[in-house]
């Protein structure tokens, strides 16, 4: 059974940094591309990062380059995003997801199929 199992969310004050990881489980997932997804209550879920690639190859969401960085260790199957001078709105559900290929665009939550069950990040003003 293939699972991503996300940690490390928490209340953090603005300005703070918070570290979430994603656990992979059933399978590697050292050559899928692995993304960050956000969802504020009332919201959609939102890109936020993605990685691909024995290089690392990264793409970010506008509203967080130069804050955020997304990693992984393929030896542990774990994804990771740092997230630094954080904002209230950062506020949301952080969301793991995998994909194994992607059709359109690296942003869309479609193309990924394998989702973690999310973690809460709240910033305080």
């Amino acid at each position: 059974q293939v699972q991503l199992v996300e940690s490390g969310g928490g209340l953090v004050q603005a300005g703070g940094s918070l570290r979430l990881s994603c656990a992979a489980s059933g399978r590697t997932f050292s050559s899928s591309r692995m993304g960050w997804f956000r969802q504020a209550p009332g919201n959609e879920h939102e890109f936020v990062a993605t990685i691909i690639g024995s290089r690392g190859t990264t793409d970010y969401a506008d509203f967080v380059k130069g804050r955020f960085a997304i990693s992984r260790d393929n030896a542990k199957n774990t994804v990771y995003l740092q997230m630094n001078s954080l904002k209230p709105e950062d506020t949301a559900v952080y969301y793991c997801a995998a994909a194994d290929a992607v059709r359109y665009r690296i942003n869309r939550e479609e193309e990924y199929t394998y989702w973690g069950q999310g973690t809460q990040v709240t910033v305080s003003s």
